[in-house]
């Protein structure tokens, strides 16, 4: 991930997302562009267009609370890439943290019956339980989630739902990550090798981790449906537990118990 001009990098990404149609722009025959040209965004954002060409070029990188909100609007961005956006042009927040507390790796060992794990902004998992690290050699500590799931073969057979749960991924990762940090960034260009990391990661989507339904397809107990919840860690704000937990009495359920 180039860090020079990362603001204006995403500003020419999303607006070549915007159809003018959608915008209620007129769309002549032809157009050198599929989405909006320059002018036509400073228009729906109400900027000058000498000024949004500073802003892609990396002239300006820190543009105000009201021109970030308008630009947010003109580009139809929900309200996780809104958040990114204003993280662009923010200063840089300090390096993920690396290091877990005792405490945490107390909770962890409580939740003996689930799969837990902790990680970083840059999807480092840091620690977990023997049940997380049995569930999935990604969980173990020292590995990183991003890079496992689009450089290794195992995570594609790990996840029936893999192109969704890679889509996921990419999309949190940059949600999340500080960009900006080096090491991020040398994992972004390590990533850049596979292909299915390279579109996803043009497409400029940012949407952190959510609660929900993971599906996996454990090569020895089966097939499992685990719900997945993100805690942030009291404390190491840019630390989260990932926690696994399968319905009560379900195959899932069983299915984790044989990992034991």
């Amino acid at each position: 991930m180039a860090t020079g001009n990362l603001l204006g990098e995403f500003l020419k990404a999303r607006r070549g997302r915007v159809p003018p149609s959608r915008a209620h722009l007129p769309a002549p025959g032809r157009r050198r562009v599929a989405g909006l040209r320059r002018d036509e965004l400073a228009r729906l954002a109400s900027i000058s267009e000498p000024y949004l060409t500073r802003l892609e070029q990396g002239v300006d990188r820190h543009p105000s609370p009201q021109v970030l909100r308008a630009l947010a609007q003109a580009l139809e961005l929900d309200a996780d890439t809104t958040a990114y956006l204003f993280s662009l042009a923010a200063d840089p927040v300090r390096p993920a943290e690396t290091e877990v507390t005792a405490e945490v790796h107390q909770l962890l060992d409580t939740w003996a019956g689930s799969p837990a794990y902790v990680r970083n902004r840059r999807f480092d998992v840091l620690a977990a339980n023997k049940l997380a690290r049995a569930l999935a050699p990604m969980y173990e500590p020292g590995h990183n989630l991003a890079r496992d799931m689009f450089l290794t073969p195992q995570a594609r057979s790990l996840f029936p739902d893999w192109p969704q749960i890679a889509a996921q991924t990419a999309a949190a990762l940059r949600a999340e990550a500080d960009p900006r940090d080096p090491r991020t960034a040398s994992l972004v260009t390590e990533l850049q090798v596979d292909q299915d990391f390279r579109r996803l990661w043009a497409q400029h989507d940012a949407r952190p981790s959510r609660d929900e339904l993971k599906r996996f397809a454990h090569p020895t107990v089966g097939n499992l449906a685990l719900r997945r919840q993100a805690l942030t860690v009291g404390g190491a704000e840019h630390q989260v537990i990932i926690i696994y937990q399968a319905a009560p009495g379900s195959p899932s359920e069983s299915a984790l118990a044989r990992l034991l």
